[in-house]
């Protein structure tokens, strides 16, 4: 297993503690066919991977826009800045058919990306948003 939901803190937005269940469930998924070198799964798994990191973060910039928080752009470039860089895996993965840097990228930078945005941008959003656990 990739990552557990225990891994990443709860928010106070029910919301957006449903979008990082899934998205950890998804992740552990493509994380299990990366290992396993099974390219059909890869291939498969990452046009979902793209389709639902892009429509969190959209749901998420909704809520933030909707509700004016004050460090919306600070927030939102954080996953601009995500959504390049699982384009540009994604991109590379096309032409090389690599799982390897996949396993690395996960390993080594998604999987403290997501623990630290979520403990600092999601929970502080999470706050201003209200909503309950």
């Amino acid at each position: 297993m990739f990552m557990k939901i225990s891994d990443v803190q709860l928010v106070s937005n029910a919301v957006m503690n449903m979008l990082h269940e899934e998205e950890l469930e998804l992740m552990n998924n493509f994380y299990d066919a990366v290992v396993a070198k099974d390219m059909l799964k890869i291939d498969e798994l990452f046009a979902v991977v793209l389709y639902d990191i892009e429509d969190h973060f959209v749901i998420e910039e909704e809520m933030m826009e909707e509700s004016k928080f004050y460090a919306m752009q600070m927030h939102k470039s954080e996953h601009d800045t995500m959504r390049q860089k699982i384009k540009k895996l994604h991109d590379e993965w096309k032409v090389h058919k690599e799982p390897e840097p996949i396993q690395s990228f996960l390993e080594e930078e998604f999987k403290h990306w997501i623990t630290l945005h979520i403990a600092r941008w999601d929970s502080e959003t999470a706050m201003h948003l209200g909503d309950s656990m």
